[in-house]
């Protein structure tokens, strides 16, 4: 067996793998240790991708409605709809929503389809909802959407600032590579977050700025250095433009943060030459996201620290491809490869396309997008490998915008999503590790994408789905790709277009690339090093620094107080139908939390561990509740990924507001009015059980996956409907009465545990992963099920922090007891921390929290 070199499925850190192929659908993964972005390390996700590659939930042939249907069916009735959509209302009666989680080869495909020939601009892509304000102001800082670092200059830096990023658990190989650098020549970190995140407890400075108090913050920064004469003028002159007037009047004072820590972050600014600022969705997702990415790159420049070793404004991807979807025009608002939309540039799309019918303008954004099709200007939409109808905001009305839509066509890998259930067709594609192609990660590095396993069912890559579809519609002859290398050829070929523009996208140089090429294509950055060290892109050549205000901040609302912040966790992604499958992943957060803190809650009447109910104007859904410090008095954070097939509520994006940036079109996740009660239910329970439980509805639940099935997290009100969720077979049960307590045991004919069901009314439920460890066991105790444990007590790992290796809080507790009270020493007691590091912070605040328990003590 032979290792195969690809790429992770997730961030947009673009990571490396080896993987070996070990049985039909088993593969072994590993870290590839020549990759660039990596150098073999890999995040608990990328580590467990051989748990996610089961045929489990796939979707592996077309549907029609809910019948089973041919892909000639499929496709004809896909293509006569569309045909009839645009005879009858034109071409912007119809869209198409694409995802950072398409190959290059794919997006290229989508977007020449639908801009070229349908004839409209109504392609976006869910990296509007990630990635829309950073391309933005690239754009009008730059001149392109164009990234001036590489992850070596975080290893460079003598100073990093996250703005934004919560890196170690969202990003934790660039974690990896920053915790390098602070070892080996002392970089300082500073954090900029409203939450004291993981990664925030790490930094040598944290900045808990308000929602939305970058801007003030970075221009602050700006007057600050102005102020201490620190501004380089030489570079401004040569190579910026900049606003009359806008550095000489902008005030020092309008932060709004402590003045001491201002005063340390400003001091770390002024003494670090060698300055890269890391920005993510925490900066992006928001009313004012362009504005924000502007204020980084605006201090950046003011001080002549960019194109050069160890200094630059990085903005840092959320999926494998966002990038490449950029590059090839995949947001509305591109039509292809870097150009826009002028007479000229739309001439010359159409004449190397030879396409009939190339569109007038920009299309709909997402937001935009989903507000056509829910009044009936757009009536057909194909959505492709992304669930707007869990990560959209305002979920709520995007649901009932697809559930009104004439014609809704999803391609997925998984049959049972959110959005899949309101299609009208479904068309099974391939999944990772069966895909075949190129993507592009934060630093532009182009890898490829390798497969590892034969096409499931009658699953179809996404761009030959496409190039069927495109004959059916009359134009066969401008899709006829025999393979994903002949696309790339096309690509690459069309970014001259770009390269005579001055742009720093020029791929032309592998246009005549060999099928036998483009296999062992290794990984390859465009643009250089440092793309903008003699030239922007702008037509004089010149940065613009671009004068951004900080908003006004909104009246207090006292019918929604609370400031609500949605975001990732560490071991989850997007909507989980990927790493929602995997065991080991699901350990570290099971059930969505919202946190708050602690004097919060208490004026609020929510205790930790309870329920509550989280609403906002356009939406409300109910948690369980986490008290915690790391929240600032007034603010609220829940997780963004739960769906309808992984819990009954917890659904995040049915509450931020659709309200966009107005340059790039990309939601405010990250500041929504809201306000939050306690929910008290009459009972409480959890289900272990082997197959996926039909669940009621009820109050609240939650599911995860475990190592031999399911464990579900319950609560209602009035009797519980045993028998629909429960399986059939035979009950065992015990029960007091006087505490409201029932036990439910149901074997298989062998013997084996298919469910286990503990519910209380007002007492405690026992621990839970005994229970589950004991699912399908024949020889497992009836009496011990009943009772919820052993009758010989096995040792309590605590909750599980590396999930890598599967070591709890009270191992690593015991081990520091016993004298490993380092980073280091608990990796060689236990593992603990070894592998992709995103559990290194917590370590960290674990060992923190037991110095200063034996310093009180001692004292």
């Amino acid at each position: 067996m032979k290792d195969i070199r690809t790429t992770c499925a997730y961030c947009g850190v673009g990571c490396g793998i080896r993987a070996t192929v070990t049985g039909d659908r088993a593969v072994s993964i590993k870290g590839d240790p020549e990759h660039p972005a990596n150098f073999g390390r890999l995040c608990s996700k990328g580590t467990h991708l051989g748990e996610t590659v089961g045929l489990e939930g796939r979707l592996l042939h077309p549907m029609v409605d809910a019948e089973r249907a041919t892909w000639n069916e499929a496709l004809d009735l896909a293509a006569a709809r569309m045909r009839e959509c645009i005879e009858r209302h034109g071409p912007d009666s119809v869209a198409f929503y694409v995802s950072g989680q398409l190959l290059t080869e794919d997006y290229y495909v989508a977007n020449k389809l639908m801009k070229g020939f349908i004839g409209s601009g109504n392609i976006d892509t869910n990296s509007r909802l990630c990635m829309a304000s950073a391309v933005a102001a690239h754009n009008r800082a730059f001149g392109e959407d164009l990234v001036p670092c590489t992850y070596d200059d975080l290893e460079a830096a003598d100073l990093v600032l996250l703005v934004g990023s919560n890196t170690a658990w969202c990003h934790p190989v660039i974690w990896q590579r920053i915790e390098a650098a602070r070892s080996a020549r002392g970089t300082r970190l500073v954090v900029i977050d409203p939450r004291r995140t993981e990664t925030a407890e790490q930094a040598d400075l944290h900045v808990a700025l308000a929602p939305d108090g970058d801007i003030a913050l970075f221009n602050a920064l700006l007057a600050e250095m102005r102020d201490r004469d620190l501004l380089d003028e030489a570079f401004m002159a040569e190579r910026c433009a900049v606003p009359e007037g806008y550095v000489a009047g902008l005030d020092p004072r309008g932060h709004g943060i402590d003045p001491a820590t201002f005063r340390a972050l400003a001091d770390l600014v002024a003494a670090s030459p060698r300055m890269v600022t890391l920005f993510s969705q925490g900066a992006n997702q928001s009313r004012c996201g362009t504005d924000k990415g502007n204020a980084i790159i605006n201090l950046h420049l003011a001080l002549g620290r960019i194109s050069q070793t160890g200094a630059g404004p990085f903005s840092i991807t959320g999926q494998p491809n966002a990038m490449g979807g950029r590059e090839v025009g995949g947001l509305a608002n591109m039509l292809a490869c870097h150009l826009g939309f002028s007479s000229e540039e739309r001439a010359d799309a159409a004449i190397f396309w030879n396409a009939p019918n190339i569109c007038a303008g920009p299309g709909l954004k997402a937001v935009d997008l989903f507000r056509a099709v829910h009044d009936g200007r757009v009536k057909f939409v194909w959505v492709m490998a992304t669930n707007p109808a869990v990560s959209m905001p305002d979920a709520g009305f995007v649901r009932e915008a697809l559930a009104r839509c004439e014609t809704l066509v999803v391609s997925d890998v998984i049959a049972d999503t959110d959005t899949a259930r309101l299609a009208h067709i479904r068309l099974p594609a391939l999944a990772w590790g069966e895909k075949d192609g190129t993507v592009t990660n934060s630093e532009r590095r182009i890898s490829r994408q390798r497969a590892l396993f034969e096409a499931p069912g009658q699953a179809r890559a996404d761009w030959a789905i496409l190039c069927d579809f495109a004959e059916r519609m009359g134009w066969g002859r401008a899709f006829a790709f025999p393979t994903a290398a002949a696309i790339f050829r096309e690509y690459a070929a069309m970014t001259a277009l770009a390269g005579a523009r001055g742009k720093a996208l020029d791929l032309s140089h592998l246009a005549g690339l060999g099928d036998a090429a483009y296999e062992a294509l290794e990984p390859t950055l465009w643009g250089g090093v440092h793309p903008t060290a003699r030239t922007f892109s702008h037509p004089d050549g010149k940065a613009r620094l671009v004068a951004v205000e900080a908003p006004v901040a909104a009246p207090a609302d006292p019918e929604f107080p609370f400031r609500l912040n949605t975001g990732r966790y560490r071991d989850q992604w997007h909507t989980m139908t990927r790493t929602g499958l995997s065991p080991t992943l699901s350990q570290h957060r099971r059930e969505p939390l919202l946190e708050i803190h602690p004097e919060d809650a208490a004026l609020a009447g929510i205790e930790d561990g309870g329920l509550a109910r989280l609403a906002t104007r356009v939406g409300a859904t109910v948690f369980r509740v986490l008290h915690s410090t790391a929240q600032r008095r007034g603010d609220l954070f829940v997780p963004m990924h739960w769906t309808d097939a992984m819990a009954g509520e917890g659904r995040a994006n049915r509450l931020p507001l659709q309200e966009t940036d107005p340059l790039s079109g990309q939601p405010g996740f990250k500041d929504t009015p809201a306000r939050v009660e306690p929910v008290v239910p009459e009972w409480r329970a959890f289900l272990a059980t082997r197959d996926e439980a039909a669940l009621p509805s009820l109050l609240w639940w939650s599911r995860a996956k475990v190592a031999n099935g399911w464990l579900c997290e319950l609560a209602g009100n009035g009797a519980p409907d045993l028998e629909v969720i429960l399986p059939k077979g035979t009950w065992l049960e015990a029960a007091d009465m006087v505490r409201g307590m029932r036990r439910i045991i149901v074997l298989d004919k062998a013997g084996g545990l298919l469910a286990a069901l503990y519910l209380t009314r007002n007492g405690e439920l026992p621990p839970r992963d005994w229970v589950a460890a004991q699912i399908g066991n024949a020889e497992a105790s009836a009496l011990e099920l009943l009772a919820g444990r052993p009758a010989v007590a096995l040792p309590d790992r605590g909750p599980i922090v590396c999930v890598c290796h599967g070591v709890g809080v009270n191992e690593i507790a015991a081990a520091a007891c016993a004298g490993a009270m380092t980073l280091e020493a608990i990796a060689g007691c236990t593992r603990a921390g070894s592998n992709c590091g995103s559990c290194r912070p917590a370590i960290a605040r674990m060992l923190d929290e037991m110095n200063l328990d034996t310093q009180e003590a001692a004292e």
